[in-house]
């Protein structure tokens, strides 16, 4: 399983990095709708996570140690995330950033590889499950990837990969409610989703009268805050699927809100 699951976050990352590999000077400092970020801020961030990725699983000692320091900059000090990111690969022009990024990436895929799905590895909180390492993984490359996709206004290749995201979007349905203090429905709506060539992805009891269906990209979009359900082709059913799809987010961290409606729309064509 971990194989099947590894060499689908490598071909993420890879598509990712290929498309950027061509970007020019402008292309690279284009504004993207993710906190105006530009192309190179997201890879900054993938690369510096990816970085310390590999560093857990190394070196746990050093890790705990790091993240500690982190932790201190972004809650103590009040740094942001992407000026941290600038002060570590700033000296860096996009070429040679994405260069620094395949050179994180494919070590850290090919050591994932070697666990087993359940084995504990050390990240931020509480550990994580191989599995669900390689999985936030692929999320954090295919959410931020978008944003690049979105910044130069083209229109991203839909993948059987994405279930994996859209996996991970039904596994926080009960997280997106509690990290805002809320308490979780009991019942998670059913889940029907057209994945690539209209493939079915489901979740959940069809007998419910609590539903989300739709394309699956859409899905995504909503679960990784890329997109405001209004500007999706998402169908919702029952007030549990509203208020879920109104706070949707698979990503750990502090409570986050997506854009508001029409901010982020794109139309089919990429523009």
């Amino acid at each position: 399983m971990m194989q099947a699951l590894c060499d689908d976050l490598r071909a993420e990352y890879k598509e990712l990095a290929d498309l950027v590999a061509s970007f020019g000077a402008s292309q690279w400092q284009a504004a993207t709708g993710f906190f105006h970020w530009t192309p190179w801020d997201e890879i900054a961030h993938l690369l510096y996570f990816d970085e310390t990725a590999l560093q857990a699983l190394d070196d746990a000692d050093a890790f705990a140690r790091d993240a500690r320091t982190l932790t201190e900059r972004t809650t103590v000090r009040g740094e942001a995330i992407s000026a941290i990111a600038r002060s570590a690969y700033g000296h860096l022009d996009g070429p040679a950033l994405v260069a620094r990024w395949r050179l994180a990436f494919a070590p850290l895929v090919d050591r994932l590889t070697a666990f087993a799905p359940r084995d504990r590895l050390p990240w931020y909180g509480p550990t994580m499950s191989a599995r669900s390492f390689a999985t936030a993984r692929l999320m954090e490359c295919w959410a931020h990837g978008q944003d690049v996709w979105d910044a130069v206004r083209q229109r991203r290749p839909v993948h059987a990969r994405l279930a994996h995201v859209a996996h991970l979007g039904i596994s926080t349905f009960a997280w997106s409610f509690v990290v805002r203090g809320l308490e979780a429905p009991p019942r998670m709506p059913f889940v029907a989703l057209a994945g690539p060539g209209g493939a079915p992805w489901t979740w959940g009891e069809p007998a419910s009268s609590e539903r989300v269906s739709g394309p699956a990209e859409d899905f995504c979009l909503v679960v990784t805050q890329r997109r405001h359900i209004a500007d999706t082709r998402l169908r919702v059913e029952g007030d549990t699927a509203s208020r879920w799809m109104a706070v949707a987010q698979c990503f750990a961290g502090e409570a986050a809100m997506g854009p508001e409606p029409g901010v982020r729309r794109i139309d089919a064509d990429g523009r």
